[in-house]
């Protein structure tokens, strides 16, 4: 991972590439469904406030981004009539779309150097308490940044804008994260979130999708 690939204009950073890579095909998912793509952007950033209480190692919080920033890519393999319906899924609908975070891991797993998002992607849809999908995961049987995304998935979504109902507030979205804790959220996901609401309030509050110490992160 901290090599470098030779190419005919040079030298280019193995993290670098990589990175181009992930965006290529967060973009793609984007302009397929674009809410989807903005989405996709805050989570990355909002999981890796969390991440960073957990290491401070540059490959292991990368994992995690990149994780959260392809966590629904699986979904460009969902037919328009179904990705794209307004209104309701049947429940046939459904059992197809559930299938996306096995799509999405079946996309990156041919890829070793995206082996931890792989498993986010994979797990993403994994509730602490075993009653996700695709495999009925639970506790520590889910990855640690798939149990983290799983809290900023949930406050995203929560706080964002419907076509159907108006977002709510963090106060209320934090409620329920933590009357959810144990259920479907772990516990300890659950406090890292809590330790740093300060930060995510103020990056919902803007509907951030950047993180002020991201670039930090990624200067190689």
């Amino acid at each position: 991972m901290q090599g470098d690939m030779m190419g005919a204009a040079g030298t280019i950073p193995v993290l670098d590439l990589q990175g181009e890579v992930v965006h290529a095909l967060a973009a793609a998912l984007d302009a397929r469904e674009h809410e989807t793509g903005e989405h996709s952007k805050r989570v990355a950033c909002h999981t890796l406030v969390l991440a960073r209480r957990f290491t401070t190692e540059a490959e292991a919080l990368h994992q995690a981004y990149w994780g959260a920033l392809l966590h629904d890519i699986g979904k460009i393999g969902v037919p328009d009539a179904i990705l794209l319906k307004h209104g309701s899924l049947s429940e046939a609908e459904w059992q197809i779309m559930r299938r996306h975070p096995e799509i999405g891991y079946g996309i990156l797993a041919g890829v070793p150097s995206l082996a931890g998002a792989a498993q986010i992607v994979l797990t993403h849809e994994e509730r602490f308490d075993g009653g996700g999908y695709p495999h009925r995961l639970a506790g520590d049987a889910i990855p640690l940044w798939s149990r983290l995304f799983a809290v900023i998935d949930a406050l995203d979504a929560m706080t964002s804008d419907r076509p159907y109902r108006k977002g709510a507030s963090f106060d209320a979205a934090r409620d329920e994260i933590v009357a959810a804790a144990g259920r479907q959220f772990d516990p300890v996901a659950v406090q890292a979130f809590l330790a740093e609401e300060r930060t995510l309030r103020e990056m919902v509050a803007l509907k951030c999708a950047v993180d002020p110490d991201q670039a930090a992160l990624f200067a190689r």
